[in-house]
């Protein structure tokens, strides 16, 4: 499977990744077992990048991918993980943190800090659970309603903890363009992590956070190509963006689906894809519970695609013509 290096930092990741937060219970239980099968398959399809966060079960899904990883080459796979969420044990445990989507016990609580001591402090118990002595790629987690901190602050830790060796690549993972742009322009991030941003039905990282992070060499790697469902499976009822779609996107999700039909490629493989024709665009990070997952999303994308199919959908205006395209193959003779 391809790789590709992050900024200077010499990390590497595949382009398809493991996204970790159905190891943590995401919405629903998942086994220990099926946790481990999953890891398993994924190293069998090639798959040498793993993401998870402490936020993912209250760290259940830190503790399952690193035993899964656990006999593995330590130098053959790359693993993230994200700061910003302190866990914190309760004095009275809860029932279940399915309030913040996870059925887990709720053992812990979560705590927002973006401060250097929360970055570091975070580093060193994810390593922990982890069973790791370094991290190769640290994000921070959705800083949104933290900005300044996380620029004044966290950031700042970020990077020395880079300099002395305890991480690898640096980014901000988030589902929006405007702070990871500033993150571009005015740090020096190897990486950043966009969800939902950067897909058949949204297109917004085209206009300035693409051509931006493409400029000053910063890789991306892009989360939620499903946007939450719609472009698996479009039908009455599926979600865009953890809501239900409203009828214009369900419309447009369909008719995607018929362009793709008419070049025979499943709507899945499309939407993998569809990410990595901007040379910017190092992964695409698949959330996946179960072997049988993962083996659809390797199957999806090693799925052939004709270049024609892109230009089709953006000739029917179905998506923006900001995003690059590959240069149209010459007829042999011309």
């Amino acid at each position: 499977m391809r790789t590709t290096a992050l900024g200077r930092s010499g990390t590497t990741v595949t382009e398809l990744s493991f996204g970790a937060a159905a190891m943590g219970n995401l919405l629903a239980p998942v086994t220990d077992a099926a946790a481990a099968a999953a890891v398993d398959a994924a190293w069998n399809a090639g798959i040498r990048y793993f993401d998870t966060a402490p936020h993912y079960g209250l760290g259940l899904s830190e503790r399952r991918v690193g035993e899964a990883l656990r006999h593995k080459p330590r130098d053959q796979y790359t693993i993230s993980t994200k700061v910003g969420r302190l866990l914190r044990r309760v004095r009275e445990p809860g029932c279940s943190d399915l309030a913040n989507g996870f059925a887990v016990p709720a053992t812990h609580h979560r705590v927002w800090d973006f401060s250097a001591y929360g970055v570091r402090t975070s580093i060193e118990e994810s390593l922990e659970r982890l069973g790791l002595d370094r991290i190769d790629i640290v994000y921070l987690h959705d800083p949104d309603d933290h900005e300044e901190q996380a620029f004044g602050s966290a950031y700042r830790e970020l990077e020395r903890m880079r300099g002395e060796g305890m991480v690898g690549a640096i980014g901000a993972g988030m589902n929006q363009t405007r702070m990871l742009t500033r993150f571009v322009r005015e740090t020096d991030v190897d990486v950043i992590l966009l969800a939902g941003r950067y897909t058949l039905l949204d297109q917004s990282a085209a206009a300035r956070l693409l051509p931006e992070a493409h400029k000053r060499g910063v890789r991306i790697v892009i989360g939620g190509v499903f946007n939450s469902g719609l472009l698996a499976d479009p039908k009455p009822g599926a979600h865009f963006d953890y809501a239900p779609a409203s009828q214009e996107l369900l419309a447009r999700a369909l008719a995607i689906k018929e362009v793709c039909a008419e070049f025979d490629v499943p709507l899945r493989a499309a939407a993998l894809q569809f990410p990595l024709l901007a040379p910017t665009v190092a992964s695409v990070l698949v959330g996946v519970r179960s072997a049988a997952e993962v083996e659809d999303a390797e199957t999806m994308m090693r799925h052939r695609i004709p270049e024609q199919l892109w230009f089709a959908l953006r000739s029917r205006d179905l998506f923006s013509w900001h995003v690059p395209l590959p240069a149209p193959r010459r007829k042999k003779g011309a």
